[in-house]
């Protein structure tokens, strides 16, 4: 319900303008989303398969890599000076292609580590539930957000700022109780779960960044990618993790450490662009249009 509650939200948010800049910016767009929905899952099935964490543990870098971004990296792109309506535009995107794609790379990168395919054959993961049960609580209330957005534009403007806040409320009350859940594996979480999170927390915000760069495109689009691709949309990964995994802490306490983590860091990135205006723009072969 929660999540439900969150991707409605996330679903109020989004316009025709949102899409429409896809079109506008493609070549830009398809790198974002392809840093986002390959590159990073691939990055994150490297350092599984580097540091051979617990399988659950892994399990959990994985399903995180596969989720959508999170409206987060919206609001830190904006207060850190980035491209906002970039940010905006690979968050819809994402959340849209993420409905389906989601499941589909968590089951492809699994299967990738021999010992996280074992856990799941273990553990007797129905596959054809898990994408199903996934695309039902992602697909229905996105498209009843954007249905009342585009039907009844006036309410979903009313409705979208205090929902968002209720949503965050609502994942920050989730989160604590996961932990508290798992309260008896904090000495795991502490050493073996946060230096793995913040290491693809890290990466993923260096991906971003990297790949904005070569592409050279201008700074504040190198903000928002830097966001999009380091901040996941951590409520859906433990939303997931606990209808499909609750048996394994590991994968809880992935999820809970996104819950966290990313928040930190971000908070301190953005502080420190806050303060640090964009260069003078590059030309950029990938954009067609400012």
């Amino acid at each position: 319900m929660i999540l439900a509650f969150i991707t409605f939200s996330i679903g109020l948010g989004l316009a025709a303008d949102d899409f429409r800049r896809v079109l506008r910016r493609p070549g830009t767009v398809l790198l974002g989303a392809s840093l986002q929905l390959i590159a990073l899952p691939a990055l994150t099935w490297f350092l599984a398969r580097s540091f051979a964490p617990m399988p659950s543990i892994a399990l959990g870098m994985i399903v995180l890599a596969a989720c959508p971004g999170g409206s987060l990296s919206n609001l830190m792109t904006l207060t850190a000076r980035g491209d906002t309506a970039l940010s905006i535009t690979l968050t819809a995107l994402s959340s849209v292609t993420g409905v389906l794609l989601t499941p589909l790379s968590v089951l492809f990168w699994a299967s990738q580590i021999p010992e996280t395919a074992a856990l799941l054959s273990a553990i007797e993961l129905d596959r054809g539930s898990f994408i199903a049960q996934t695309l039902l609580i992602l697909a229905v209330p996105l498209a009843l957000g954007m249905l009342t957005g585009w039907r009844k534009p006036r309410l979903a403007a009313r409705l979208h700022k205090p929902f968002h806040r209720l949503s965050l409320v609502a994942l920050g009350v989730f989160v604590i109780g996961a932990v508290a859940g798992n309260a008896s594996h904090l000495d795991t979480l502490i050493t073996s779960v946060v230096p793995l999170v913040a290491l693809q927390n890290t990466l993923g915000y260096l991906l971003g960044y990297a790949g904005a760069w070569i592409a050279r495109l201008p700074a504040p689009a190198r903000r928002a990618f830097t966001f999009e691709i380091g901040f996941q949309n951590s409520g859906l990964g433990l939303v997931l993790v606990l209808t499909h995994f609750a048996g394994l802490g590991g994968t809880v306490l992935v999820a809970a450490g996104w819950g966290l983590w990313p928040l930190l860091s971000g908070v301190a990135l953005t502080y420190v662009w806050s303060r640090w205006p964009p260069r003078e723009p590059l030309p950029s072969p990938l954009s067609t249009s400012p």
